[in-house]
C-alpha cells in the first residue's frame, strides 16, 4: 500500500514524536484519524485548514500499522480517503513535511511530496 498522509500542527507532531505515538483528538471525536493520498492533500489542505499556520504533513506507512486502515468516504462524495483506526506508532512515520501557502494564500504540495526522505526523529 502506498504511504498516506496526515495533516497536524507541527507542536502535536513533535509532542508525539516524543511520546512515540500519535493519537489526534479526532481519532477519539470520529474513531479514526483522517489521512489522505498524496494526490489529495493539498485539495484538503485547502478545504481544511485554509489560513492556518504551523501546519506540517505527516507520512505514514500504512504496512507499519497495528490497526485497521479503511479507504471510506465519510462525507458523501465518491472520493475515497485512507482512516486510520487507532494510534499511529511513531514508528511508522516516514517524514515529516512542511505545509506552507505559495503567494497566493493557498497551500501547494509540500517539497518533496513523492521523493524519498530521511526518516524523523
Amino acid at each position: 500500500m502506498p504511504k498516506i498522509y496526515h495533516i497536524t500542527t507541527r507542536k502535536e507532531s513533535d509532542d508525539a514524536a516524543q511520546r512515540g505515538r500519535y493519537a489526534p483528538a479526532s481519532l477519539a471525536a470520529d474513531g479514526f484519524i483522517h489521512c489522505s493520498h498524496a494526490h489529495q492533500l493539498v485539495a484538503v489542505a485547502n478545504t481544511f485548514f485554509a489560513s492556518q499556520l504551523g501546519l506540517v504533513v505527516i507520512e505514514i506507512d500504512p504496512a507499519k500499522l497495528h490497526c485497521e486502515v479503511l479507504e471510506e468516504n465519510a462525507e458523501g462524495g465518491a472520493e475515497k480517503f485512507p482512516h486510520i483506526y487507532g494510534e499511529v506508532p511513531w514508528s511508522s512515520v516516514e517524514r515529516v513535511l512542511s505545509l506552507a501557502a505559495g503567494p497566493d494564500g493557498a497551500f501547494v504540495a509540500p517539497s518533496g511530496l513523492n521523493e524519498p526522505g530521511p526518516k524523523p526523529r
